[in-house]
């Protein structure tokens, strides 16, 4: 498996499995989530593709896009109480639920803690989506702890 950098020729896959991704969060929650749609258009992926500071990387299996994690560089400068830091957000991670429970999501994580630590990040943060049982458990077991938690009151 080789993880690299998303490209133009990636668009259909990843396309494709941000909708397995928003079909997730469409069961969980209706009321936000719109099912059969998803997250970018064509359009603004390429234009995410192409700028670093906010990197796609997939995996690739015999030029087969297995997963994705797109990602987000975050700094926070001049809060007068609190330290500079820079941030690796990962907004998105996900593998084809053909190829789920073979690693792909822990080697394309690696890979991004790797590549944080590479850039000089102090952390990488996330958020996932309460009900989202399966993925709470990939993070518990990727060592992630809660920083905050966010309420919210549906009125």
């Amino acid at each position: 498996m080789n993880i690299r950098r998303a490209e133009q020729k990636d668009l259909k896959t990843v396309a494709r499995l941000l909708e397995q991704v928003l079909e997730i969060h469409a069961k969980i929650r209706p009321d936000i989530f719109i099912s059969g749609t998803r997250k970018y258009t064509d359009d603004k992926l390429i234009e995410i593709f192409k700028d670093d500071d906010t990197p796609v990387f997939v995996a690739e299996d015999e030029g087969n896009v297995l997963g994705y994690c797109f990602c987000e560089i975050q700094e926070r400068k001049g809060i007068v109480n609190m330290k500079d830091v820079k941030t690796l957000y990962i907004d998105d991670l996900c593998v084809d639920e053909s190829t789920r429970g073979k690693s792909v999501g822990r080697k394309l994580y690696e890979y991004v803690l790797d590549y944080a630590k590479s850039i000089g990040c102090y952390n990488v943060i996330l958020n996932v989506w309460e009900g989202n049982d399966s993925a709470r458990a990939f993070y518990d077991k990727m060592g992630f702890k809660t920083q905050k938690t966010l309420l919210e009151k549906v009125l």
